[in-house]
C-alpha cells in the first residue's frame, strides 16, 4: 500500500490519488514510467518524479520517519505492512486517575512474537521505554493518542513518541466499527483465554489494589490481561489494515473498471 500511495506528495490529496489509480498509475514504478499525466503540468510532474524517487530511497532506507512526516495521522496506517518488521504493540495500565495525580502500573510491549511485562517498582524504568522506542519504526495501539501515550508523555517527558503511529481505535471507526477492544474482537473473531473474558480496564485498577494488598495471584492476572489485550492488538492490525486497503487503496477503484483485469496488479 505505501509505493501506492500519492498523498504523500504536496498539493496532491485523495480525490487526485483516485483519479491516478483509475487512469492505471496505481503505484510509483507506473508514475515515474509516465512522461506525461492528465492534469499535472510538465514542471510539478518533473518535480513530482523527483519526490518519488527520494521516497523510494528512504523506504529502501527503512526510513519510516520521513513517511511519518508526509503523511497525516490518518494515512499512517499505510507503512503497517512495509514496517512490520519494526512495528511495537503497545498497551498500559494504570491506578485508574489522570497521569498528572496517577501512576502506571504496567506496561505491555510486543513485538515480533515477543511479549515484554514491565511492572512498576520492578522493571518499568525509563531508560528500558527508551530502548524499545528507538529501535522502533511504527507503533500500534488502540486509542494510544487518547490516552497510552499521552501518559506516558506525562510521566516520561524524555520519551520520544514522534513516530508514525497507526491507532486501531479510529481505524476501526473509519470503517464503521465501533465500540472498545474488547468488543471489537469479538466481532473479528479474535479469541483470549476464557478467564480473562468480561476483564476491563477497571478490574486491572482493582487487581493491582490487590497485588498491593498482598494477593500474589492478582498481578499474575492482570500481567496476563495487559499480554492480551498488547498481542491481541497485532492480529487485529492485519484484519484492520486489509479492510483499510480494500476500501480506501488503488483496489477499491481497480476493481470497478471495465475490461479485463486478469493482468492488473496492484502492489501493497
Amino acid at each position: 500500500m505505501l509505493t501506492s500511495t500519492f498523498v504523500l506528495l504536496k498539493g496532491i490529496g485523495p480525490e487526485t490519488e483516485r483519479r491516478l489509480w483509475r487512469n492505471g498509475i496505481v503505484d510509483w514504478s507506473s508514475f515515474l514510467q509516465q512522461p506525461m499525466l492528465s492534469g499535472i503540468s510538465a514542471t510539478r510532474k518533473s518535480w513530482y518524479d523527483q519526490d518519488i524517487l527520494t521516497a523510494i530511497s528512504r523506504l529502501e532506507a527503512g526510513r519510516a520517519d520521513y513517511f511519518g512526516t508526509c503523511l497525516k495521522s490518518r494515512d499512517h496506517w499505510r507503512l503497517f505492512e512495509a514496517f512490520r518488521h519494526r512495528t511495537l504493540y503497545l498497551d498500559i495500565e494504570t491506578t485508574g486517575m489522570s497521569a498528572r495525580i496517577g501512576q502506571l502500573t504496567v506496561v505491555g510491549l510486543y513485538r515480533n512474537g515477543r511479549m515484554s511485562s514491565l511492572v512498576r517498582g520492578d522493571n518499568l524504568t525509563e531508560d528500558y521505554l527508551h530502548e524499545e522506542l528507538e529501535r522502533t519504526d511504527l507503533l500500534v495501539t488502540f486509542f494510544g493518542s487518547g490516552f497510552d501515550i499521552p501518559y506516558l508523555q506525562t510521566t516520561y517527558p524524555r520519551l520520544n513518541f514522534k513516530k508514525p503511529h497507526f491507532d486501531l481505535c479510529f481505524a476501526a471507526r473509519r470503517l464503521g466499527v465501533q465500540g472498545g477492544l474488547k468488543r471489537i474482537e469479538r466481532e473479528f473473531l479474535i479469541h483470549r483465554d476464557a478467564d480473562l473474558e468480561g476483564l476491563d480496564g477497571w478490574d486491572a485498577v482493582r487487581l493491582w489494589q490487590q497485588w498491593r494488598g498482598g494477593d500474589a495471584a492478582a498481578l499474575d492476572l492482570l500481567l496476563r490481561y495487559n499480554a492480551a489485550d498488547t498481542r491481541n492488538l497485532e492480529a487485529l492490525a492485519e484484519l484492520l489494515y486489509d479492510r483499510m486497503a480494500a476500501r480506501y487503496g488503488p483496489l477499491s477503484v481497480c476493481e470497478r473498471l471495465p475490461g479485463d483485469r486478469s493482468n492488473r496488479t496492484v502492489p501493497r
